[in-house]
């Protein structure tokens, strides 16, 4: 396997980096590019710009932010929130994302992931899928878009192997359940989405201890792990998560 990938989360609104809970109750957190250039500085394998409001709000992704945040780091950049065309992955591609993350119009229109992953290979598409529990589905979890406002009634692993199908590089599944709590992420799904499609899975949401970055890797077999609130509000930096997850064995670059 890889070297696992730490990527600290830039979740944008109002040209802001906000942090919430269950994707809601969104306080500030930062500018975008300073936050982005010292995470960048600090060990960052990669760093995520998602804009979680440009859906809801029918607007295109914060391009112009997102050319600035790319003009500070020297990581790759994943870039997601209101990518719904060929154009809008263009677009974010010219202002410096490395790869793309596609959510509500993935599941709206799945032809233009098909079309995607053509015209721009597997590595530039990320599919990055909302669910919540629901036990009526064989998963116990449920696909929810627009933020996490509409639920869908589709299972998400299910889904998950519908995108793998369509030729995706990686699958980013976040908890609804477990986003800003610091509880730790929601390994099942992470593991059931992993050991289905056998795609590299990034986990998403709910980091809060050195214990859940491991247990993400080791239990919900992630090949990387995104966080926010514990870089944001300095309860650890990169390297100390990066030294905690070798000392499990985990490998990681420093």
């Amino acid at each position: 396997m890889d070297p696992v990938r730490i990527i600290p989360c830039l979740d944008m609104k109002d040209g802001r980096v906000v942090k919430g809970v269950h994707f809601v109750e969104l306080r500030d957190a930062a500018d975008p590019v300073e936050a982005a250039q010292a995470y960048s500085e600090g060990g960052a394998d990669e760093i995520a710009f998602l804009d979680i409001t440009a859906t809801v709000e029918g607007r295109q992704t914060m391009f112009d932010v997102v050319a600035k945040v790319a003009d500070v780091v020297e990581v790759p950049l994943v870039v997601g929130g209101g990518i719904k065309s060929l154009d809008d992955i263009t677009a974010a591609l010219d202002s410096g994302a490395s790869c793309v993350s596609i959510s509500s119009a993935a599941f709206r229109d799945p032809h233009v992931v098909r079309a995607a992953v053509e015209q721009f290979g597997s590595e530039t598409i990320i599919v990055a899928i909302d669910a919540d529990a629901n036990e009526a589905l064989p998963s116990g979890r449920e696909v929810f878009i627009d933020g996490g406002r509409t639920a869908t009634g589709k299972d998400a692993v299910e889904f998950a192997l519908e995108m793998a199908d369509l030729g995706v590089g990686q699958i980013l599944p976040t908890s609804k359940a477990t986003d800003g709590t610091l509880d730790g992420y929601d390994l099942e799904l992470t593991r059931a989405i992993a050991d289905a499609t056998a795609l590299p899975v990034i986990a998403s949401g709910g980091a809060g201890k050195l214990e859940h970055f491991a247990e993400a890797v080791l239990e919900g077999h992630a090949q990387a792990v995104l966080a926010a609130s514990v870089f944001h509000f300095g309860t650890f930096t990169i390297r100390q998560v990066k030294e905690y997850l070798r000392q499990q064995g985990i490998e990681v670059e420093l």
